[in-house]
């Protein structure tokens, strides 16, 4: 089992950045890949970034967020990254992150095992 908390949510400007964090409970943090999705409001949800289970290792981008979003892990804190920058009115969502133990690195929703409870993120133009 693998339990997940998001912070780093807000509100900013157009042009803005934050920084999302994921911290993961139990010790097998570093075997699971991990993702960012998100979710605007009367959307589906969407793939954002990936990276496999390895730190600096293998790592996927929705085209919408090459260049301005880069997802990092610390598997030493249990931690996943999503470091967004240049952000965009339609970045606003809701952003979950998310574990899979099954393969080395995933963008696909249904191959995610654990989710977070999401952090909203809204830009305003």
């Amino acid at each position: 089992q693998v339990q997940l908390v998001e912070s780093g949510g807000g509100l900013v400007q157009a042009g803005g950045s934050l920084r999302l964090s994921c911290a993961a409970s139990g010790r097998t943090f570093s075997r699971y890949a991990m993702g960012w999705f998100r979710q605007a409001p009367g959307k589906e949800r969407e793939f954002v970034a990936a990276i496999s289970w390895w730190s600096g290792g293998i790592t996927y981008y929705v085209d919408s967020v090459k260049g301005r979003f880069t997802i990092s892990r610390d598997n030493a804190k249990n931690t996943v990254y999503l470091q967004m920058n240049s952000l965009k009115p339609e970045d606003t969502a809701v952003y979950y992150c998310a574990a899979e133990g099954r393969t080395v690195v995933a963008i696909v929703s249904s191959e995610y095992d654990y989710w977070g409870q999401g952090t909203q993120v809204t830009v305003s133009s």
